[in-house]
């Protein structure tokens, strides 16, 4: 292992993988920050993540493109593969829900991304375009295929499967927690190594599924998400920021832009801001130490 077919599997990339598989069972919470861009990616490695995750929302609002699968595919695969080469922790890489109706077409993806550098995704269970669950079935076929890939191709790459049966599930609310626990059991059972449920916050539904799933768990940050050690104390495997990093990035430059027009100052714009050197800095690749 450690060197694939065309040599497009780095020696590095199994070592990546495994240790970030190891992330998700270790005794602290896994803070998975979401990239949007390399220098994102960098600022979060030099800031001490042991991993970063790409934001789907993110990354393609950077690109042009709203979030979801409009954005062509293989421009999608050569952003993760400029963010997984300018940083040395694992990446996971958010593929929304494969980029292809068929599993085959969705394992071709995942097989992109990971040439790319990534040894992590996330995949959805819903039609961004439509907001509607696909069947249990379908998506179960999906990540049958993918744990295939990881088996006969020797890539260890960790998925995390992301069920949004809270946003899109039952019309009765009270039973879309029911929902969200029946999927991440249907897809813990096909190989997912972490289950995601969209949506999630109070601790008591958190306490539940975490409880049913018996697999790590992800949550995303948002309003209303408890602690991190609350998190940790329920039994979270992982938190990630998914676009709250580029909701906070896009805030402040709103709030420079308001305090330059309106005041004529510089306070928001300068205060706590990199330098030069250590902005260009960020497009050089870092190295393991």
């Amino acid at each position: 292992m450690g060197r694939r077919k065309e040599g497009v599997w780095r020696n590095d990339q199994t070592t990546k993988a495994e240790t970030f598989r190891r992330l998700h069972r270790g005794k602290k919470i896994l803070i998975l920050p979401n990239a949007w861009d390399v220098a994102s990616a960098r600022v979060f490695e030099e800031a001490g993540f042991p991993a970063v995750a790409t934001s789907s929302a993110g990354m393609m609002v950077s690109l042009g493109y709203p979030d979801g699968e409009r954005i062509d595919r293989k421009e999608f695969v050569a952003a993760i593969r400029r963010i997984a080469r300018s940083v040395s922790v694992p990446l996971n890489a958010d593929v929304v829900s494969g980029f292809g109706r068929t599993p085959h077409e969705v394992v071709d993806t995942v097989k992109r991304v990971i040439e790319a550098g990534a040894v992590g995704i996330n995949i959805e269970d819903s039609n961004h375009e439509t907001k509607q669950l696909v069947t249990v079935e379908r998506q179960v076929q999906k990540l049958e295929a993918l744990k295939d890939l990881k088996e006969s191709e020797g890539v260890p790459f960790v998925i995390n499967a992301r069920t949004d049966a809270l946003l899109y599930g039952s019309a009765d609310t009270r039973q879309r927690l029911a929902e969200a626990i029946e999927r991440g059991i249907a897809y813990r059972k096909v190989g997912a190594d972490c289950v995601y449920p969209m949506g999630l916050t109070d601790a008591a539904s958190i306490d539940t599924l975490v409880r049913a799933l018996e697999c790590p768990v992800n949550v995303m940050v948002r309003k209303g998400l408890p602690s991190v050690s609350e998190l940790e104390r329920l039994g979270v495997a992982r938190v990630s920021l998914g676009p709250s990093a580029s909701y906070a990035s896009m805030g402040l430059l709103k709030r420079a832009s308001k305090e330059l027009l309106e005041q004529g100052t510089y306070s928001t714009l300068l205060d706590g801001a990199i330098t030069y050197d250590e902005l260009n800095a960020l497009a050089s690749p870092r190295r393991p130490s």
